[in-house]
Formats: structure tokens, sequence, C-alpha cells
């Protein structure tokens, strides 16, 4: 009997400790995804709640309108209780799981006016679909779209929700004539350049422009921090690879960064840097501040400049370029890059990095490759498996491009994405398709 009562008390005990492990272990998954929402509330913020219907697109969502486009998708989130830890079940029934993300938060900003929601979206989209570290998404906007990002980012799936916060700013101008900084050159795109008086409280930060998209983890662009020098604070990529055929080149009327300008579609900034650095210009022998600097350059160069925003970032560049650290023609692929013959080593090699689609490339049929990728990535929904429904597409869509413009080397945009999702798997942040009986 005695032996009996003691393994009857050790039964006891151990259910007991299971019981008070299980609930303590939902609580704690509860207070880290209410903590990932914290913070100011100067901006409108994200929470981290999923509703039903995540599966619309983030324009439906907003206006009500039905979900046609997105019928027949499968839902692959599968929650075991309301408390408990999302799991994501994939095509081999095997479910991964997806808790708080610890460790380095990576902060990433657009700047959205106007017809560029949808763009922006699919970009927001691709840095997180293949992100191994927490995205801050900073989104500039006007008041009109501010509720449309918050609805849509909300309806994304909730086992995505503790992988990304979000803020929503309005669109401010710290500086004198504000709505002629709005107009310069595309809609709000000069913003950009007030970041660093604007966030205050980030420390470094990704600038890209709403027609850009991931094709590897934003981490490996975000590591490139820890490469600046003592005097680097922000970095670029040149506006082209060969200078004589370059637009800076030939064109400018106003001094540029190097032999071929500056493209500030993707521009990592080290802002406390910025904050704190005084630059060289042509308006006065001392140096000024970032924010000092902004409104007279602008006056003395507003009647030669043709790409606003961009232009002024080449002359501040132009007169200080030991502050500047340059990409690799990969970490910002655009059309010229491919369209006259490939000219980009680094994206033969390595395969692209981020795809800059400019002058709305994806959105005619001008350059068949940059928009195959766009519309991939655009219609892939967020709970299905990454393999099935994201890389295949994309092999598919390629046959049809071999011979236009942009397609004669489809390779070196499949390149990248396939060693991204080698890396996911290998991270065990997706797992391959099960191949399909006949």
């Amino acid at each position: 009997m005695r032996t009996h009562g003691k393994i009857l008390a050790i039964f006891l005990c151990a259910a007991l400790s299971a019981l008070v492990y299980f609930y303590a272990g939902n609580a704690a998954d509860e207070r880290s995804l209410k903590q990932a929402w914290g913070g100011s509330s100067a901006a409108l913020k994200g929470g981290n709640a999923a509703p039903a219907d995540s599966a619309k697109s983030p324009q439906q969502a907003a206006q009500g309108q039905p979900r046609s486009n997105w019928q027949g998708i499968k839902l692959l989130t599968q929650p075991t209780s309301m408390h408990a830890k999302p799991r994501v079940r994939t095509e081999w029934g095997r479910a991964l799981p997806r808790g708080p993300i610890i460790g380095e938060t990576m902060h990433l900003a657009a700047v959205v006016c106007g017809d560029r929601v949808e763009e922006a979206f699919t970009m927001l989209k691709s840095a997180l679909l293949f992100s191994l570290k927490r995205i801050k998404f900073h989104i500039f906007t006007e008041h009109a779209l501010a509720t449309v990002f918050d609805k849509g980012l909300k309806r994304w799936p909730r086992f995505l929700s503790p992988r990304f916060q979000y803020s929503i700013y309005p669109i401010t101008f710290s500086a004198e004539n504000a709505e002629e900084w709005k107009n310069l050159f595309k809609p709000c795109a000069a913003q950009r350049l007030f970041l660093p008086v604007l966030l205050k409280d980030v420390d470094s930060l990704l600038y890209v422009d709403t027609d850009v998209l991931f094709l590897r983890p934003m981490d490996h662009i975000w590591s490139i921090l820890k490469d600046f020098n003592s005097t680097q604070l922000a970095g670029m990529a040149p506006d082209h690879e060969i200078p004589k055929t370059g637009w800076y080149s030939r064109y400018a009327r106003h001094p540029f960064y190097g032999a071929a300008g500056l493209n500030s579609g993707v521009m990592l900034m080290n802002l406390t840097r910025i904050r704190g650095t005084l630059f060289k210009s042509s308006l006065i022998p001392t140096g000024l501040s970032w924010e000092d600097l902004l409104q007279p350059l602008y006056e003395k160069y507003k009647d030669l400049i043709a790409w606003g925003d961009q232009d002024l970032l080449n002359i501040i560049f132009h007169y200080n370029p030991e502050y500047l650290y340059t990409f690799p023609c990969q970490w910002n692929y655009r059309p010229e890059h491919c369209a006259y013959g490939s000219n980009c080593k680094g994206a033969e090699e390595e395969g692209v990095s981020i795809l800059h689609g400019i002058r709305r490339v994806y959105h005619d049929d001008k350059h068949p490759a940059f928009k195959a990728i766009y519309d991939v990535v655009r219609k892939y929904p967020l709970e299905d498996n990454m393999a099935h429904a994201l890389f295949e597409p994309l092999q598919s869509k390629f046959l049809d491009t071999v011979n236009t413009l942009c397609g004669r080397v489809p390779q070196i945009f499949l390149k990248q994405v396939e060693k991204t999702m080698r890396t996911m798997f290998e991270q065990r942040l997706i797992v391959p398709t099960k191949p399909q009986p006949k």
C-alpha cells in the first residue's frame, strides 16, 4: 500500500506541475504579445488581433468589398485555444511554432501617398515574408489612408503578430513651405528627408520606396549597419553602373555624389549619427545640422533639381562623401540593370537582393520579369505554404519571360529567392511543399 501511495503522490505532483506550467506559459505568451504593441501614443498603433476574415486583401477589408479574389484559400493557422501560442500547419501536416521573436528589432520606413497603397502592402509583405528578426514598420501617409493601413495590417494572420509592429504617422515637414515640400517631385516623397528629425527615438532605420520588393531577408541589409566605419551614417546604391550613360553624369545641373550619382529608393540610415553630425555645404563656411541644412539647401537648388529629394541627397553627399556607405547594385536592382544587357555583376553572382520597380514597371508589360515577381508576391496568401504558393509560381511565370527585356537573365531573379527560401528552411520557418500525387 505504501508503495502504491507513493506512486499515486508522485503522479499527482507531476500532473499539478504540468497544469501550472501550461497556464503560466499561456499567460506569458499573452503578455508578450500585448507588450509587442506598446510605445508612444503620438502615432496610430497597430494591434495584434486578426479577425476571422484575415484572408481579405487590405483594400477589400477597408472598403467592405467582397473577398472574391481570395476564395478557396485554406487558412493554415490553427490556434489550440484563445490564449495558446498559434501554430502553423504546413502541407506536410507538421506544426511549426511561431512565438514572439526575442532580440533586436529592425526598423523599416515607407512614405505612401496617392495610389501607392497596394504597392506599399506588397512591399511590407515581402519584407515580413523573408525576415528573421522582428520588424517595426513606420508608415507615413495621408490622413485618408491611415485607416486603410491600420485595418489592413490588423487583418494579417494572427500567427504573424509577434513578428512585426507598426506605427502610422501623418505627413509632416518641419520646415517652411510645407505644401511645397509635399509636392516636391512625387507626392510626399520628400518626407524621407525629415525622418531623422521626426523619429527621434529611433537609432537606425531602413527607408525604401513603395515600389521595392525584398527577395532576401531584410536582416542581411540591416547587418550592413555594422559595416559602417566611424564616419559613415547612411548607405545607398549608385544611380547607374556605367557613369557615361547615367542621368546625373549627362544632365545634372547641380553637384552629385561620385561619378554616377545616388539612387535614394533604398536608404539605410544611422539616425543617431545623422542627428549628431554637422554637414559641409556651399551655403556657409561652417557645418550645419541635418535639420538646419534642408531648407536653405532647397532654396538654393530648387530651380536646378529634377528628382527632388534624391537630388538634395546627392548634393549633401557630394560635399560629405566620407559619410556615405555605397551599396552594390543587387541591393537596389532596377530595370536599367538588365534592359540593354546585364550590367550588375553582383546580381549575376549572388542574385537580386532588393528589386526596385521604378517608373511603374510593375504595372505595365515593358519589363515582364519585374511584373511577374510583383504579381506573385502581391497575390501570395500569407497563410499558405511558401514553396508551393510563392516559389513555384515564380518559376512558371519566368518561362514566359525568357525572351523579353529583363527576362533574358531570369535566373538572377530566382537565384536569390531560392537561396532565401533555403535559409528560411534551415531556420525552420518554412517546410518544403509535400509532393502532390499525380
